[in-house]
């Protein structure tokens, strides 16, 4: 069963047709929202809006470890997030679709692990290549069968929020190798990879971030940068039920 993590601006998916919603209990309290479970085409999905069903969770505030512990109890095998995000560089242009395959972490304070107290031994994930090479591959082939225009590579750089940069701090991050900056890739992806799970971020662009000169990066630009990213992510997120692989 594929997991979807939807993020700002995707608290519906209109091509799902949702069966049930289950409240699951974890180790680690409740998650931000049911779960709500249904299909895509001939494909089982679980689906849960990462800021909750009202969008009421900042990205500091969000229970990460119990979202991703309620998946995997669910049964979920695989998990495509979805995410908004500003670019850091000229050439990614808003309203465009990314999946980045590493990430820079900026956060502080959010519960990071499932391997902490002395009840259980220290655990060091090997988190060299944070994204699934194999999911990656699949959600790029299905962007480019259905025309989608779509970074294929980029490193996500994830801060605390739940304000968006300045433009010194933008400036900073794409000196470090960012290529987007969000702020909900960590530590969901290495949670996630703790328990095993095949994990991969879509990121919409929403606009450029205020060190790319020229950048407009208004509400209205953003509102309707948003607008069409969640309507590409919809149309490829629909084409998942094509494949066997995910």
């Amino acid at each position: 069963m594929l997991a979807i993590i939807g993020g700002s601006g995707l608290s519906t998916l209109p091509e799902v047709s949702f069966s049930h919603k289950q409240i699951v209990r974890t180790p680690y309290g409740l998650p931000v929202a049911p779960l709500y479970f249904g299909r895509m085409g001939t494909q089982e999905i679980v689906f849960l809006p990462r800021h909750g069903t009202n969008h009421v969770w900042a990205p500091h505030e969000i229970n990460y470890r119990a979202n991703i512990w309620a998946m995997r109890e669910a049964g979920a095998d695989s998990v495509v997030a979805v995410t908004a995000v500003l670019s850091l560089h000229g050439h990614i242009a808003p309203g465009s679709l990314m999946v980045p395959h590493d990430i820079i972490d900026y956060t502080h304070g959010r519960a990071h692990t499932f391997f902490e107290g002395q009840e259980q031994p220290v655990v060091h994930t090997d988190f060299s290549h944070p994204y699934d090479a194999a999911l990656r591959r699949e959600i790029i082939r299905l962007a480019r069968k259905t025309g989608l225009e779509i970074g294929e590579k980029g490193v996500y750089a994830c801060t605390q929020g739940p304000r968006w940069p300045t433009a010194a701090e933008a400036a900073r991050y794409a000196r470090d190798g960012g290529d987007v900056v969000g702020m909900t890739a960590m530590p969901e992806a290495v949670l996630a990879r703790e328990l095993g799970l095949p994990y991969v971020h879509v990121c919409g662009v929403l606009a450029q971030a205020p060190n790319v000169a020229g950048a407009r990066n208004g509400a209205d630009e953003r509102r309707d940068n948003s607008r069409r990213t969640i309507a590409h992510i919809r149309q490829l997120l629909a084409a998942l039920d094509e494949t066997e692989s995910v």
